[in-house]
């Protein structure tokens, strides 16, 4: 876990080991401590923790399974969604490692989110993640699109987007270490590309600007912290850092480290000097840090 994010954790949150390996073990592990204890709080819920979790032998099997029975249809069988994720995390290591890093995210940088377990279950804005490439569901969804089975990545889409109301395109390249706090209402094109350790709220769209082809959608850099009900139009970039306010509507590029605010999107401080913070808030979450006062900002 990167350092910011240790610094920013809830001081009753257990820290991962540093090194990959062990911390996916131990992840397992906390998920399957929490899970038998809250399966022995509320015995109403034992048996959905046990199907979900404790029944299973690694996390990407739960996640598989979970998955699986959260985005199954009719004619989209629970089964043949078990087998797609499972075969999925099974073959590529970089899928299992950014499953970890997003239910870390959620962890260390959503106070509300009181356990791994929790997050694991509970947090459509990481499951969504994980089906598209939004955080698991997407992720699966994006090597589908890689791999051209379009299609059966389109199909994924769609479900992910009646399940969750969260819609990622499965081309969209996303980073590991992503929160998406919410999730509801967020729209992220097709070719829109998104860092590291990013966090993005609700209703947030990464869209184009009209009915133009080829790459039309915005690139958000490393630690970005996005409000709730921004909306990033076009082919621009968001520096490494940035902080765009809520209800921004940014059609520029911002540099790193700055804060673009209001509609249309304004620098702090000015565009020729603005105002630059040291923090990554993609990871710090901190959204007011340059207001000190009124704005003298005139509708």
């Amino acid at each position: 876990m990167p350092a910011e994010e240790h610094r920013n954790a809830s001081p009753t949150a257990p820290h991962p080991p540093t090194d990959t390996a062990e911390e996916a073990i131990w992840l397992w592990t906390q998920i399957k401590a929490e899970a038998r204890r809250d399966a022995e709080a509320e015995p109403a819920l034992a048996s959905y923790l046990y199907s979900t979790i404790l029944s299973h032998s690694s996390l990407e099997r739960s996640l598989s399974f979970h998955l699986g029975n959260k985005l199954c249809s009719s004619t989209l069988l629970s089964t043949l969604l078990y087998d797609l994720f499972l075969n999925n995390f099974s073959s590529d290591p970089d899928l299992r490692a950014a499953a970890s890093a997003d239910l870390l995210a959620a962890r260390y940088r959503d106070p509300a989110c009181v356990s791994f377990s929790h997050c694991l279950l509970n947090y459509k804005g990481f499951l969504a993640c994980q089906i598209a490439c939004v955080s698991i569901a997407h992720r699966v969804a994006h090597k589908l699109w890689t791999q051209s089975r379009r299609p059966l990545a389109l199909a994924l889409q769609s479900r992910i987007s009646d399940v969750f109301a969260v819609d990622i395109h499965p081309a969209a390249r996303i980073g590991k270490g992503i929160l998406f706090d919410h999730a509801t209402g967020v729209v992220v094109g097709e070719t829109a590309v998104i860092g590291n350790n990013v966090s993005i709220l609700h209703h947030v769209t990464l869209g184009g600007t009209g009915k133009f082809g080829g790459d039309r959608h915005p690139k958000i850099g490393d630690g970005v912290l996005i409000g709730a009900g921004a909306t990033i139009l076009g082919n621009i970039n968001i520096g490494e850092g940035a902080k765009i306010g809520a209800g921004s509507v940014v059609l520029i590029d911002v540099p790193p480290r700055t804060t673009a605010v209001g509609n249309p999107a304004r620098l702090v401080g000015g565009k020729e000097q603005p105002t630059k913070h040291e923090e990554c808030p993609g990871e710090s979450m901190d959204h007011t840090s340059f207001i000190s006062g009124w704005s003298d900002y005139i509708i």
